[in-house]
């Protein structure tokens, strides 16, 4: 992969993991402003409900941080774009559409494919 590409992937998945930092930070703000009163239980379970969802969004996205933290180091160790099960390169197209992947679409394809007969 060339450099210019390399440096594309950086920029995008380095404002990726700052967009996602910010808003993790202003959901632990959100959540430890002052406590709110709710004298109808069906508002307060309401609520709860929001926060419960907002914080299994946050979940997801702490484990995405995590991706691309990795893929940044992949980036770093000259082995981005290079599939972990085949060696081969992964398509630009691919890395655009999910550019926090380790597998080229064929690998991906496999493994599910397997996951899914062993009932995974």
């Amino acid at each position: 992969m060339d450099q210019e590409t390399l440096e594309y992937f950086r920029k995008f998945l380095t404002d990726r993991l700052n967009d996602l930092l910010e808003q993790a930070d202003s959901t632990v703000e959100g959540m430890t402003a002052q406590k709110e009163s709710f004298p109808d239980p069906t508002d307060r379970a309401s609520h709860e409900e929001n926060r419960n969802f907002m914080l299994r969004i946050r979940d997801r996205e702490h484990k995405l941080i995590k991706k691309i933290k990795q893929a940044l180091e992949r980036i770093d160790n000259d082995v981005f774009g290079i599939c972990e099960s085949c060696e081969e390169y992964i398509s630009v197209e691919r890395l655009k559409a999910r550019p926090v992947t380790t597998q080229c679409i064929d690998c991906k394809t496999r493994a599910e494919a397997r996951e899914k007969s062993l009932g995974l």
